[in-house]
């Protein structure tokens, strides 16, 4: 829009010299006039308004002075010799990883640490931050529109750094990860907040160790879990040993209750009782009773 200003003043002095100067352009000086004072008006009334989008801030500057006050989202009518810089205050992300095309930097951006016992740990991490708007002014001023390069990127990986000195490798990857996660979130959200920026959250994706090492923690987790497994198979054992065992036990007291209780009149009526069922079947039968006690024998016509 500064281009139709000074388009505009061009074709002013244009048609002010050529009327004065009696040249070609004499005759075109009314029509440079006009087209000129509509550029300038032009120019004026579009670099008077600015429209911020949302989720966005405005600050202003002029001459090289930054001002206090920020633009909230919104259509504004401002001075035209304002420059305006756009500030984003939603949720951003910065992902350093070994993958290649994940993080935002090309290439293998994972953060390499040396433990408490000497061993390189390569750390995948994520940061979510965004600017505090009210602090915009101070970063445009202090820092520049640059604030993930020259704020985050650095201070992030300082910290992992600083922090993972205190914790040996094998913690880093299995028991200490949440407390080592928690440790380096208020380091950097504390460094963050002096800077005008709020960190959200920070997301460990994936530690990696040494060959050597993971493999030796990966035979220790098996062994562990090996050892579970038999645990489990034990108790199933000896809860399976005892539920024979009362099996057994109630047989035998059964057996001792009926071998006690039993007489031989006992037994009579009982055989009694069963020849009279067999002899009510509806179906037809020849039973040949035996002497005294013996078992019938039964011939079925089926």
């Amino acid at each position: 829009m500064i281009v139709f200003i000074f388009l505009g003043i061009i074709l002013l002095v244009i048609s002010y010299t050529s009327k004065a100067n009696y040249s070609p352009l004499t005759k075109f000086s009314n029509l440079f006039r006009i087209i000129g004072f509509l550029l300038v008006m032009i120019g004026v009334f579009s670099t008077a308004f600015k429209q911020i989008d949302a989720g966005k801030v405005g600050v202003k500057s002029l001459y090289g002075n930054v001002e206090p006050g920020i633009l909230e989202s919104g259509l504004h009518v401002i001075n035209p010799l304002l420059d305006v810089t756009v500030f984003d205050i939603q949720t951003q992300n910065y992902t350093m990883s070994a993958e290649h095309g994940e993080g935002a930097q090309q290439g293998d951006d994972a953060i390499r640490v040396l433990s408490n016992d000497g061993l390189e740990v390569v750390i995948d991490l994520t940061v979510l931050y965004r600017v505090l708007s009210t602090e915009a002014p101070r970063i445009f001023k202090e820092i520049g529109v640059n604030y993930t390069d020259k704020i985050v990127r650095p201070v992030t990986r300082t910290r992992i750094r600083d922090n993972a000195v205190y914790y040996d490798a094998v913690a880093l990857y299995s028991t200490k990860r949440n407390e080592f996660q928690e440790r380096i979130f208020k380091s950097i959200e504390s460094d963050f907040k002096t800077r005008g920026l709020i960190l959200e959250q920070l997301l460990i994706r994936n530690i990696n160790l040494p060959a050597s090492v993971k493999t030796t923690i990966e035979s220790k987790i098996n062994a562990e879990q090996d050892a579970q497994k038999m645990q489990f198979v034990l108790q199933k054992e000896k809860q399976e040993a005892e539920r024979k065992r009362v099996e057994a036990q109630g047989i035998a007291d059964y057996q001792r209750i009926i071998s006690l209780g039993l007489t031989d009149k006992q037994l009579q009526y009982e055989f009694i009782k069963a020849q009279k069922e067999l002899a009510a079947s509806p179906n037809t039968k020849i039973i040949f009773m035996g002497k005294g006690n013996g078992a019938p024998i039964i011939l079925s016509d089926k």
